[in-house]
């Protein structure tokens, strides 16, 4: 039986015991992030102040910043432009602007990792310049993913997102890809996110609960990994291929249903009961696409699948 894994608990703290407190965050920049607000006089913007944050004690400055100087990462997810449109018409109708991105320096200016959305109602909004809440370390551009809630990411966004940065790191980082987990969340986003850039409209949504349990970060540097990560991903869009053509046959025979992919997905699941805590990828995969070869589509009806709960095949 496989070992379990060690579940870690957060550890109570006493309220307003953590941090600084309100004169400790009112403080003087640190000489190593004069560089920073130099920058901002450099790039044709100014400095509005400084504070040190409430929980690290790390250096934040508020700037203001040609709105041309500032440019998404370059592995954000895609602009939705209905979310544009509404922040657009929400600073109309207010007539200000309060909401300041956060940004990071670069070799081109800066780069926002939160706040793509408002850039773009910003600039289509025809402003000269942004108010930013600059971070001096460019290495936070990389954990702010954890931190974007200004608008929800689907699946498909996020695993894009997520590979997107693999592949900077990668180019840039010697380390091993299980170095990154925080950045990176989870295993499955990188193998689904492979998958949605080689098939833009692909149904990740039913075998991200099976990736969950199957795929684990790998102890390899992350150029070698991403070939790994890749031949994962091509395991699962074979199978893809074989549940797709299930799933059209179930349809000809005039079989409905918004959950039929995720279905099954779920019939051919060799572990969906099983309450082990550790698998084998390969052998997990090979399970499942040799059970697609033989599915039963026969033995299919109606009514089994107006049992089926779970989300339906998201709309692309």
């Amino acid at each position: 039986m496989p070992p379990k894994k060690k579940v870690s608990r957060r550890k109570k703290v006493q309220p307003g015991s953590a941090g600084l407190s309100p004169k400790e965050i009112l403080a003087t920049l640190r000489e190593e992030s004069q560089d920073a607000a130099g920058g901002v006089q450099a790039n044709g913007g100014s400095v509005l102040g400084s504070y040190r944050d409430p929980y690290g004690g790390h250096d934040l400055i508020i700037a203001a910043l040609p709105i041309e100087r500032v440019k998404p990462t370059p592995y954000q997810r895609d602009v939705s432009e209905n979310h544009v449109k509404r922040l657009m018409t929400a600073i109309e109708t207010i007539g200000s602007y309060l909401d300041p991105v956060i940004v990071i320096p670069c070799a081109e200016g800066y780069w926002t990792p939160n706040g793509n959305h408002r850039l773009q109602a910003m600039k289509k909004l025809g402003a000269r310049s942004i108010t930013v809440l600059l971070i001096p370390e460019p290495d936070i551009a990389f954990k702010i993913l954890a931190l974007n809630t200004e608008k929800a990411h689907n699946l498909r966004e996020k695993s894009l997102e997520v590979i997107r940065m693999y592949r900077v790191l990668a180019a840039e980082s010697p380390g091993n890809e299980c170095d990154f987990g925080f950045e990176f969340e989870e295993p499955a986003y990188l193998t689904l996110g492979i998958c949605y850039e080689t098939k833009p409209k692909f149904s990740g949504g039913a075998y991200h609960p099976v990736l969950r349990r199957v795929d684990d970060f790998l102890e390899l540097p992350l150029s070698k990994a991403l070939a790994e990560r890749t031949r994962r991903a091509q395991s699962v869009l074979s199978l893809d291929e074989v549940v797709g053509n299930i799933v059209a046959t179930l349809k000809e025979k005039g079989l409905v249903s918004p959950y039929l992919r995720p279905f099954v997905v779920a019939r051919i699941n060799p572990i969906r009961f099983s309450k082990a805590r550790e698998f084998d990828f390969d052998e997990v995969f090979g399970k499942m696409t040799a059970s697609a070869r033989r599915f039963n589509i026969e033995k299919i009806r109606q009514e089994d699948l107006a049992r089926t709960g779970g989300a339906p095949e998201p709309e692309e």
